[in-house]
Formats: structure tokens, C-alpha cells, sequence
């Protein structure tokens, strides 16, 4: 076994594959800036040693026979040009998961715009419960699971589910992640905009998902949404079996009845319009019925019954900070957090809460932070987003530094434009130094009992859940 050093430890694909290793019996170490839950706390349960600062005096303890290279680390820091100077052996981590976790196992590759999280979650946790012993990776903390990646439980002929994440590999490689999974099914979920960092237009996004589709062999299979225009343009030169999942009759996968209770949705699964049985999964909203539809079709095309599939689906759990629900009985109200930054996916997740609780008041509060919303690209598409929301806590803007204010997000301009609409403003943040004590000042001056209080952001929202429940306990 080998001694790996992880430069960029923190993040969370990092994190996880770096304690799957340590577990398959590699020495593991590594080194960051920023570290904090849940992501901290998951490496220290893991007793993985890592160093909070860049230094060349970490990467010379470790003696690394090899280093991992993250997505966020570029030329200039100080470990990387060690690693370089000293021509220590580098690689990125999607080729890591390729040599050692993915190697000869079927790799289920999940992919999209958004959804792919919780679609790895519940296709891993379908094949588990099926008892296939899946080896994963998923971006996130799956709750089925004590890790967010691990090795497959079988020597050979195993299965590998990939979150099939479209950012950039490393410096040193631009191709997407999922293009190194060596996919034999891939799930496209959706394509829109988005990482405006790395990508400039839809069509640049589309380029490297046509680059997945043609990795496919031919006796694979390409999962499509059969609702997405862009998606199916994508798939349609692909080499490989192509089957569509919907919430209409043309795909061959579809799910009809749609039904919501006792914390469930339900739905009647039809595969080319023989109906298989019906599924209940304590997901909410059509989005997570078109996770859900894709999971099951992957899982019935890895050997898995119905039967199974019916049964283990009620036990799924949603992963951390997807759609993550806290109830405080004492004072009746409900905190959910989300990840959703992309504003499609800020409607779809505000939609599924409020026919989720159709009669309480929602709070949304939305933290831009993504390379793409904190500039003004979705300016429009911001405004039209938080509908199900009577009132709207915008968070600070992340780094606004790095933009030309006539590039950046107007919040003043979407302030202006969501009071329009009758709903209640607050922008955060005038004072940075009392940032987000200011959002839980305003919530908590305005909390009524049944309340459903909504955090949106793809980062820690600088802390502000545990702000809240501390506001609350008081």
C-alpha cells in the first residue's frame, strides 16, 4: 500500500475518497485552508491527519509517494510547486477514483445540472439493499452510509456509482471529472448553465456531456431525462442503448399517480407502458421523482428486483443539506436546508416545500454564492424564483471582488423586484461585522409559530443554522 498526500483535503470529493482509501489500507494525509463541518468533523472521525494551512514543511512530513492535486489548488501554492520541484508522482483525484476504487467494477456514472447527489444516494443505496455491496462515491454525506465513498464489497464483477460532477479535473486537466469514471451507465439528469468560472456558454457545457456519452460502450446504457431538450440533443448520438425517464408518456420510464402523504410520495412506475408496481420514497417534489424514476431504472438494470427496489425505497434517507428537515417542537417551527444555489433548482426546492406544508408561511433565505449567481447571469431568473416564499433573506454576496460591478449581482435591482411582487426583503450584510447575525435578528423579530425557514446556499451559509437554533434556544 501506498502513502497518498491529498493537497486540498477539505473539500468534500476529497474528503471522502480519501478516507475510502485509508480504509482499503493506504497511509492518507493532506493539507487545507479552509476546514469546517461537516467536512472537518468527518476526517477527524476517520482519524485522517490533515494540516489547516499550506506549507512545505507538511508535504515533506508526509513522504508521499503520491500526491493528489484537488480541483481548487493552482500554480503558486506552496506544496504544489514542492511537489513539482521535487518531481513528486502528482495525479487528480477523478483519476485516483478511476485506478484505484472504479478499476474493472460496472461504474454507474450519475450525472446533471443538479440533482446528482441525492441520485447517487438513493441508486447506491438501492443496490445495497439488493445486496450487490456497491462501492460510491457520492459529493455529499449520504445518511444510508457511515462514509461518502468506499470501495466495492466484492472482489470482482462489483458495481461502482460515481457522482458525475461536470467542473474541471485540475490545473493540470480541464476535462470534466465524469470524464474519467470510465462510465459503462450514465444518467443525465438535466443541463442548464452554470459554473460560469470554467464554462462560457450552455453549448461549452454540452460539449463535455456529448464527450461522456461517447465513452459509453456499446453494450452500456445511457439514462436520459426525456423532459430536458438539452439533454436529449446530447444523447442523441450515442452508441449505447438510450432509454428516456419522465413525467410524461413518451419516456420509456415514467411515473403516473403521483400522490403525497404520511411524509411519502407515490407514484406507479411504468417501464414502456406495462406498469412494474408502485414506489413511496421520502422525497418531495418532481425533481426528486425524476432522481427517484432514474435510480430505480439504473438499479432494475444492475440485476435488481422490483420487490427490492419497493421495499429498500421507504428506507432511503436523504443526504445531509439535501432538503434536510429539523423540527423545533418548542417553538413550532421548521428549519430546512438545502443545497440549491442554481435558481432552477431554488424553485423546484421552495415548490416541493410548499406542497409539502401547503399551509404554512415560507421564510427563504438565499446566500449567491456560486461562481455563476453571484454574477448577474440569472439576474431575471433570481426574481422568478422565490414565488412560493412570503418573505426572502438575501445573504451577502461571496467575493464580489472578483467582478466588475456591472458584472455582478444586483441585489438592490432583485430586492426592488421581489417587493413588486408583494414580499417581504431583507438584504444582509450592510455591516459585514455583524454578518449573519443581522439574518437572525430579522428572523427571529419576525418568527410565528408554523413557520417554515428555508437556508439556500452551496457553502456553510457562515454558520447561520446553528446561529438560529442558538437565537431560538434563548
Amino acid at each position: 500500500m501506498s502513502s497518498i498526500y491529498f493537497l486540498g483535503i477539505g473539500g468534500t470529493a476529497m474528503a471522502s475518497v480519501a478516507v475510502a482509501l485509508s480504509h482499503s489500507g493506504h497511509a492518507v494525509s493532506g493539507s487545507d485552508t479552509q476546514l469546517y463541518p461537516p467536512m472537518s468533523n468527518y476526517l477527524d472521525t476517520h482519524n485522517i491527519r490533515y494540516f489547516s494551512g499550506f506549507s512545505e514543511e507538511n508535504i515533506q512530513k508526509a513522504s508521499a509517494d503520491l500526491v493528489v492535486a484537488g480541483n481548487a489548488i493552482s500554480r503558486g501554492n506552496i506544496e504544489l510547486e514542492y511537489a513539482l520541484n521535487n518531481r513528486m508522482e502528482l495525479i487528480s483525484m477523478p483519476d485516483l477514483v478511476r485506478r484505484e476504487l472504479i478499476a474493472q467494477n460496472t461504474s454507474l456514472v450519475v450525472t446533471g445540472t443538479h440533482g446528482k447527489t441525492t441520485t447517487t444516494s438513493l441508486l447506491a443505496w438501492l443496490l445495497q439493499h439488493g445486496g450487490l455491496k456497491p462501492g460510491f462515491l457520492v459529493g455529499g454525506i449520504p445518511e444510508n452510509f457511515p462514509v461518502a465513498c468506499r470501495a466495492s464489497g466484492r472482489s470482482e464483477n462489483g458495481f461502482f456509482v460515481s457522482e458525475g460532477d461536470e467542473y474541471d479535473t485540475a490545473f493540470f486537466d480541464k476535462r470534466s471529472k465524469f470524464l474519467l469514471y470510465r462510465p459503462d451507465v450514465v444518467i443525465i439528469n438535466n443541463i442548464e448553465f452554470d459554473h460560469a468560472d470554467i464554462f462560457n456558454s450552455l453549448d461549452d457545457i454540452k460539449r463535455s456531456f456529448r464527450l461522456l456519452v461517447n465513452l459509453i460502450p456499446g453494450n452500456g446504457l445511457l439514462l436520459v431525462n426525456g423532459d430536458a431538450p438539452d439533454a436529449l440533443a446530447v444523447a442523441s448520438r450515442a452508441f449505447c442503448r438510450v432509454e428516456r425517464f419522465g413525467l410524461n408518456g413518451n419516456s420509456e420510464w415514467s411515473a403516473r399517480n403521483i400522490s403525497l402523504e404520511n411524509s411519502l410520495t407515490g407514484f406507479d412506475l411504468y417501464y414502456k407502458g406495462n406498469l412494474q408496481g408502485t414506489c413511496h420514497v421520502p422525497l418531495f417534489g418532481s425533481h426528486n421523482i425524476m432522481n427517484t424514476i432514474a435510480a430505480v431504472a439504473a438499479a432494475i438494470h444492475s440485476g435488481i428486483s422490483f420487490d427490492s427496489i419497493a421495499a429498500g425505497l421507504p428506507l432511503f434517507k436523504r443526504p445531509k443539506r439535501r432538503m434536510e428537515i429539523t423540527d423545533d417542537s418548542a417553538n413550532r417551527i421548521t428549519l430546512i436546508e438545502d443545497f440549491a444555489h442554481h435558481p432552477t433548482a431554488v424553485k423546484a426546492t421552495l415548490e416541493a416545500i410548499a406542497d409539502l406544508y401547503p399551509k404554512r408561511r415560507i421564510i427563504a433565505c438565499f446566500e449567491p454564492r456560486s461562481n455563476t449567481t453571484t454574477r448577474n447571469i440569472f439576474q431575471n431568473e433570481l426574481a422568478a424564483c422565490f414565488d412560493p416564499a412570503s418573505i426572502v433573506i438575501m445573504g451577502m454576496v461571496h467575493r464580489p471582488e472578483r467582478y466588475r460591478p456591472e458584472e455582478r449581482l444586483d441585489t438592490e435591482r432583485l430586492k426592488n423586484e421581489l417587493e413588486n411582487k408583494g414580499k417581504t426583503v431583507f438584504l444582509a450584510g450592510e455591516n459585514p461585522s455583524i454578518y449573519p447575525q443581522d439574518i437572525i435578528g430579522f428572523i427571529t423579530t419576525r418568527l410565528q409559530p408554523e413557520d417554515v425557514v428555508v437556508l439556500l446556499s452551496n457553502g456553510s451559509f457562515s454558520n447561520l443554522k446553528q446561529g438560529l437554533f442558538d437565537s431560538l434556544k434563548k
